[in-house]
C-alpha cells in the first residue's frame, strides 16, 4: 500500500517570492523547534558607500530599525566580524554592555523590545561580503548546543536566498547597463549621474516609506532600478539623440517614444533571461515607462495625471530632474543646490510630486555626501 508523501516543510523557498516573504516563512518553521527565536533580520552591505542598510525582517509587530543605514566602519564589532569572518553569539545582551561599552542604536532597540540574546551571521558568497543575518531570542542563554548548529545552517540558507535574489537582479542590471554603454557614448548623461540619481531616489523613498508603507526591500529596489530609467534611448537614432540644435516636432515625437522602447526591452530581457521571479519587477517596468509623466498630464507617453503615475516613477522623476539641474552639461553649467531646490519647488504640484520634492529637500546633508562621493571629473 502506497504511503502518503509529506511535502518538504521548506518547499516554499523554491518558489517565486520576495526575500521578505521567504524570511517570514523560514522564521515560522524555525519557531516550531526554537520558539524563543522572535526575530530574523537582514542588513545588506553597499561597498561603494561602506553602508550597512536594513533590508528585510521577520518577527515582532514592527521592524525595530526601519529604513536605517549606517557606515559599517562606525560599528566596530560588525566591522571586525566582516574582516575576520567570525560569527558572534551574545547570550545576554544587557550583560555584554556591563563592561562600559556604549550601546548602539540597534542594541538599545533590541533591549527595549525585550530581546536578551542574539546570533549574528556574516553573509559571504564566493568571497564577497553581502551583509549580516541577525537572529534574536527572547530568553538569555538560548543560543547553545544544537541551536548553534541550526542557526549556522539557516544563516547559510538565507545567504543563498539573498545572493540568488541579488544575482538575478545583477544579471538584469548588468545586461541593461552593458546595452546602455552604447548610449553613454552618445548621450550627455554620465555614469556619475546614474549613481547619484539612484541614491537620491533611495533618499526620497526612505523618507516616504512610513506614509506609503514601503518596506526596506522596496526602498532598496528603487535604488537598484532607478539608473535603468532611460534604457529606451538605445533605440533612438543618433541623428536625434546627438542633434546639437532644437528638435523638430517629428524628432521630438521619436525621442518621446524612448519610455515605450525601454518598456519593450525590459520585457524582452526578463523573458530571455528567465527573470520573471525577480522581486518588484513591475517597479522596474513603471520606472522605465512613466518617468517622464507629469502631474498635470502634459508628460508622456500616456499623459497620466497625479496619482495615476506610480509612486516609484514620481520618485525617480524628482531625483532625475534634480541631478540634471545640478550637473554640468555641454549646453549649461551646473546649478547650485539652492537654485535647483528653488526650481523643484516651482515645479512641485504642477509637474513634480510635491511630497517627493520636499522629501529630497529634507536630505541636504546626505545629498552633499552623495555629490562628493560621485562627483564628476573630466572623464564623466
Amino acid at each position: 500500500m502506497a504511503s502518503e508523501y509529506q511535502p518538504d516543510s521548506l518547499d516554499l523557498l523554491n518558489h517565486q517570492g520576495s526575500v521578505q516573504q521567504k524570511l517570514e516563512y523560514l522564521l515560522e518553521n524555525l519557531q516550531q523547534t526554537y520558539p524563543f527565536i522572535c526575530r530574523i533580520a537582514i542588513a545588506i552591505y553597499d561597498a561603494l558607500q561602506d553602508q550597512l542598510k536594513t533590508f528585510a525582517v521577520a518577527g515582532v509587530g514592527h521592524p525595530l530599525l526601519e529604513h536605517y543605514q549606517t557606515a559599517l566602519h562606525d560599528v566596530a564589532s560588525l566591522q571586525q566580524m566582516k574582516d575576520n569572518q567570525f560569527i558572534r553569539v551574545i547570550n545576554d545582551i544587557g550583560g555584554e554592555l556591563g563592561g562600559g561599552e556604549s550601546p548602539t542604536q540597534h542594541t538599545k532597540a533590541l533591549l527595549k523590545a525585550g530581546f536578551h540574546a542574539s546570533y549574528t551571521f556574516p553573509m559571504r558568497y564566493n568571497e564577497r561580503f553581502l551583509g549580516f543575518v541577525f537572529f534574536n531570542g527572547a530568553e538569555k542563554d538560548c543560543f547553545q548546543g544544537r541551536a548553534l548548529v541550526d542557526m549556522d545552517m539557516i544563516g547559510h540558507m538565507i545567504t543563498l536566498i539573498v545572493y540568488n535574489e541579488r544575482s538575478n537582479i545583477r544579471t538584469l542590471i548588468a545586461t541593461v547597463k552593458s546595452a546602455m554603454l552604447l548610449t553613454h557614448s552618445r548621450d550627455p548623461e554620465t555614469g556619475g549621474h546614474l549613481e547619484r540619481m539612484a541614491r537620491y531616489s533611495r533618499l526620497i523613498a526612505a523618507r516616504l516609506a512610513s506614509k506609503h508603507g514601503f518596506s526596506d526591500e522596496y526602498v532598496e529596489h528603487i535604488c537598484l532600478f532607478a539608473p535603468l530609467h532611460d534604457l529606451g534611448k538605445i533605440k533612438v537614432p543618433d541623428s536625434i539623440l546627438l542633434k546639437p540644435g532644437r528638435l523638430e516636432e517629428e524628432e521630438l515625437d521619436e525621442m518621446r517614444r524612448h519610455p515605450m522602447y525601454g518598456h519593450e526591452l525590459v520585457d524582452a530581457l526578463i523573458d530571455n533571461y528567465g527573470l520573471n521571479g525577480v522581486s518588484h519587477v513591475n517597479m522596474l517596468r513603471n520606472i522605465v515607462l512613466y518617468h517622464h509623466e507629469t502631474l498635470d498630464g502634459a508628460g508622456y507617453p500616456e499623459h497620466l495625471r497625479g496619482e495615476q503615475i506610480p509612486i516609484e516613477s514620481r520618485i525617480v522623476s524628482v531625483a532625475d530632474v534634480f541631478d540634471a539641474l545640478t550637473s554640468a552639461r555641454p549646453y549649461k553649467p551646473a546649478w547650485s543646490n539652492d537654485k535647483a531646490f528653488a526650481e523643484l519647488k516651482r515645479l512641485a504640484g504642477a509637474k513634480l510630486d510635491k511630497e517627493c520634492v520636499l522629501a529630497l529637500m529634507d536630505c541636504r546633508k546626505h545629498i552633499e555626501e552623495i555629490q562628493q562621493r560621485f562627483r564628476e571629473n573630466e572623464y564623466g
